[in-house]
């Protein structure tokens, strides 16, 4: 007996790539519904070879749905989370919205799979932020091997971790820039064509931005409170595939050689780290691609039981629709859902 599976948000970046990745890992569904706002209603999605057309979110009915993969924005899933989960149905949401309930499990499944069990508080499942998600599957092995008591986090995050109008603004602005007439900033502080852009999110009183505070509090929650983790998190212009820069301190010596290994048997995490012209991985060979990719591995000789890497993932798919169809993908794995054969 298969699924049913509802996608809200499915005419965005990641609602799209959530339909994309239920067929081309051919998640066993029955029906797949997209579900967007009622002036989407009516568009056409791509699911595998079929076209679907999107329902609307505020007349659809959820009973016998069995999970909702929510990827609307965290207004949307404060309001209709809790109502889609009271139905019954298994509500696992990409938004920032529940990553912080102590009721909500937030999970990645290389890292954290038996936190899932967490979902029966809220039948709600967090999904974490794009640029955690692909750092914890890469510290997970390293914590296990060589405990870890400090991160050093630079980020190099695509437009794309933005929606398609950061994406869209990249474009037009590149465009503009070539015939003298480049547009002024809109879903950005500045300009971001040939440009970086130290700020994601919102200041806070720190210093620091809510994107940098949730790599942190975010990395505590899934793989062990008691790492400390400071990132600075700057948006570039790729448009998709998120890139960090690593300093990773551990309790006890740990050398690059070890480290390479333990990451060569490591879960969704691939290895390329030749020591020559173009032997690592960027964000746009990473693009399409479910690992998460780890070069430039080498020790850091500035302090005891250092290790500095390179990491690349694509964040539409790691960062977002694949874990949280890797999510669902677990729990059918368990029978979480009890299901019986017809």
């Amino acid at each position: 007996m298969g699924y049913k599976v509802a996608v809200i948000g499915a005419t965005g970046n990641v609602g799209r790539e959530m339909l994309n990745i239920l067929a081309e890992r051919e998640f066993p569904a029955d029906e797949v519904f997209p579900i967007a706002s009622r002036r989407s209603l009516g568009t056409e999605v791509s699911y595998g070879d079929a076209r679907l057309k999107c329902r609307d979110l505020e007349n659809f009915n959820f009973s016998g749905v069995d999970f909702a993969l929510m990827s609307a924005g965290s207004t949307i899933s404060q309001e209709w989370s809790p109502r889609i989960a009271a139905t019954g149905c298994v509500v696992i949401d990409n938004s920032s919205c529940w990553r912080y309930d102590p009721d909500v499990p937030l999970v990645v499944p290389e890292v954290n799979p038996d936190a899932i069990a967490g979902f029966t508080k809220k039948k709600i499942i967090a999904n974490p932020n794009c640029s955690t998600a692909q750092l914890v599957v890469v510290l997970k092995p390293l914590h296990d091997a060589a405990k870890i008591k400090r991160v050093v986090c630079s980020t190099y995050q695509s437009v794309s971790g933005a929606g398609k109008d950061a994406m869209d603004e990249l474009w037009t602005q590149t465009k503009g820039i070539f015939v003298t007439d480049p547009p002024s900033p809109e879903k950005f502080t500045k300009q971001i064509a040939f440009n970086v852009i130290p700020h994601i999110d919102v200041f806070l009183d720190d210093g620091s931005t809510k994107e940098e505070w949730k790599m942190m509090a975010e990395t505590k929650k899934i793989l062990d409170p008691k790492i400390k983790l400071t990132a600075t998190c700057v948006r570039v212009p790729v448009f998709v595939g998120h890139a960090e820069a690593v300093n990773i301190e551990f309790e006890s010596p740990f050398s690059a050689e070890a480290a390479r290994e333990v990451l060569r048997e490591a879960p969704g995490v691939l290895v390329v780290d030749k020591r020559e012209d173009g032997g690592y991985v960027t964000p746009v060979e990473c693009v399409g691609d479910y690992a998460t990719f780890v070069s430039r591995v080498r020790d850091d000789q500035t302090i005891d039981n250092g290790l500095t890497l390179w990491c690349v993932s694509d964040n539409l798919r790691k960062g977002a629709a694949l874990n949280t169809i890797q999510i669902a993908e677990t729990m059918v794995e368990r029978d979480m859902l009890k299901k019986k054969a017809a």
